[in-house]
């Protein structure tokens, strides 16, 4: 189990934790004629709670009776093998370097049913040309084949192009933005620098929100 207070784990009858249950529903109903089976989370710039929500988002996805694999796509500094209290040896590079990890992926049980990890394994030298790189494509495939929801956790939009190079290849993107933290001239920024390789974009989520606002709420 996680290391991480996660508020769907923890506390599921919070207003939070119905925030992010809302939050997934809106987004497998987001496009009846465009279904949503990969999804991409990023944030204007750090600290904006990006990994802690995802990782509560793919909770309630797997919740739902849906298979999920949650990937720790952010290869600069990754978070999500410290949530969930796992190795990183192991993960998605090695899947861009070994064939037999491609065709059997080194997935990490999380101890919620239902929903599988992929660490980021060994951090590479060139975390952009990885993710836009043609294995890329398979990986996305293969994941595909084994989950019915595939969510990434990718770096900040204005630290690295990393996200937009990604999300260019998912059916979505959501973007964090933390109450009273994010900047709303990087969030113009982060949606322009989306928006410029036609990456689709689902909306926002609003994190670390007060407590008469709901927190995880979905625009």
């Amino acid at each position: 189990m996680p290391n991480v207070n996660l508020i769907t784990l923890t506390d599921p009858r919070a207003a939070a934790a119905e925030a992010f249950r809302s939050l997934r529903t809106n987004l497998m109903f987001s496009s009846v004629e465009n279904p949503l089976h990969t999804l991409l989370l990023t944030s204007t710039a750090n600290s904006d709670d990006k990994s802690a929500t995802l990782a509560n988002l793919a909770v309630t996805f797997a919740q739902s009776g849906n298979k999920t694999i949650l990937v720790d796509a952010d290869l600069r500094k990754p978070s999500q093998h410290d949530i969930w209290g796992v190795p990183n040896d192991r993960g998605l590079t090695t899947m861009m370097i070994e064939d037999t990890a491609m065709s059997t992926p080194p997935l990490v049980n999380t101890g919620v049913e239902g929903l599988q990890l992929l660490p980021t394994g060994p951090l590479p030298p060139n975390p952009a040309d990885i993710l836009s790189s043609q294995r890329m494509n398979a990986l996305i495939g293969v994941l595909k084949a084994r989950a019915n929801y595939i969510l990434f956790d990718a770096p900040p939009v204005l630290a690295a192009t990393d996200a937009a190079l990604l999300g260019a290849k998912l059916d979505g993107v959501l973007l964090v933005v933390r109450a009273g933290h994010t900047r709303r001239e990087h969030t113009v920024r982060a949606r322009e620098a989306l928006e410029r390789v036609h990456v689709r974009i689902l909306g926002a989520v609003l994190s670390n929100a007060p407590k008469e606002s709901v927190s995880g709420e979905y625009k």
